[in-house]
């Protein structure tokens, strides 16, 4: 009997999926790829799902607590003088989100000229990080095709995740410095014993941090509360403990496997026309978003890494950990990140459904005859 007709139960699933992209991270990691315990896991995950159809299963609860940690980390970083420093890049986070999200606006309307898909469905699917916005976004408005919609939002997310470490690696980017960075970051690893007894509050901390950021619905909320917790107690003078490699490996793992899942390209209609419209579209963001980052080098003189993984159109998630593993200024990153998704979450999202729905009014009113 082959393995994708055994019957298992879920938490069977979950242990198959952990061996599976187990293997994966300690491939990567003999092969000394970037960030291995993100891309490892992730590209096993999909492989095994969607090449082998194994009957892989992940707990939202484990790829919550691995950005929790990723939360903490970043919030670990944030100071007062931090803060302040951010504060006066409000008008650079501001300029360089709305130029991101034009030129998104523009890619979606070279793809409507070019195919039959809808001009709302292409705009939805092209908007960078706000994958679970932007779905619910799709699902709320009438006409707009959800399946399209998550796999553009899906597969620009996985090659975000693939392609940027890659990039950062190369000599565009000066891969030598970031291996050298890299390295350091392994070096200065805390131990595990220096987490205690300092995680027996800064544990329940995020967890209650993360539990009412939900309940007030705030994006992104398991990765906010922690951060948001920690950030304050840092700022009250209260120290968190550094966490080990090993631990931020694990919460590399926890997510890359997770959106190593999330592709679903059996559900599609025209893969062949979707799968190289999303590819395509991916592709230009990365380009776009590599120019844009010239300039926020040029403009504030931080490192090409720290700028590249700042205007990147992913998760922050991701890029916070990609900024960790490379020594990048993590507050720097993550400020653009954040900046960027509470733009899409309070201004795009309600922007885009108002004009979506004013739009399909109009297209209504031209359908219906005209009275004589």
């Amino acid at each position: 009997m082959r393995l994708q007709e055994i019957r298992l139960t879920q938490w069977g699933r979950f242990f198959l999926t952990c061996a599976v992209s187990l293997l994966g991270g300690s491939l990567f990691t003999i092969l000394h790829t970037p960030i291995p315990w993100l891309l490892g896991p992730m590209t096993a995950a999909l492989i095994g799902a969607k090449v082998l159809k194994l009957p892989l299963w992940w707990s939202p609860a484990v790829r919550d607590t691995g950005i929790g940690i990723i939360g903490y980390a970043i919030g670990l970083t944030l100071t007062v003088d931090t803060l302040v420093q951010t504060a006066y890049q409000l008008p650079s986070m501001l300029l360089m989100t709305v130029v991101l999200i034009s030129f998104c606006v523009l890619v979606a309307y070279l793809f409507y000229k070019l195919t039959d898909v809808d001009f709302p469905t292409l705009m939805t699917g092209s908007i960078p990080g706000g994958l679970t916005q932007m779905v619910v976004l799709a699902d709320e408005v009438k006409g707009i095709d959800i399946t399209i919609v998550t796999f553009m939002q899906v597969t620009r997310l996985i090659m975000i995740t693939f392609c940027v470490p890659f990039l950062l690696f190369s000599p565009v980017y000066g891969g030598t410095e970031a291996a050298a960075a890299v390295e350091a970051v392994r070096q200065s690893s805390a131990a595990w014993s220096g987490l205690f007894p300092g995680m027996f509050i800064f544990v329940p901390l995020c967890v209650v941090c993360a539990c009412a950021s939900k309940k007030i619905g705030l994006p992104t909320a398991v990765m906010l509360g922690p951060l948001i917790g920690t950030a304050a107690a840092q700022i009250a003078g209260l120290k968190g403990p550094a966490l080990p490699d090993s631990l931020l490996n694990a919460s590399q793992f926890m997510i890359g496997t997770y959106v190593g899942l999330l592709l679903h390209p059996e559900n599609l209609k025209n893969k062949t026309k979707t799968v190289i419209m999303a590819v395509t579209g991916g592709l230009i963001l990365i380009l776009g978003s590599m120019g844009l980052a010239k300039w926020l080098e040029a403009v504030h003189h931080v490192s090409p890494a720290t700028a590249f993984l700042s205007m990147a159109p992913g998760g922050m998630d991701q890029m916070g950990i990609m900024a960790h593993e490379v020594g990048a200024d993590l507050l720097f990153v993550s400020g653009y990140q954040l900046f960027r998704v509470l733009f899409i979450y309070f201004v795009v999202a309600g922007t885009l459904k108002f004009g979506f729905q004013w739009y399909s009014r109009r297209q209504a009113g031209k359908a219906m005859p005209k009275a004589k």
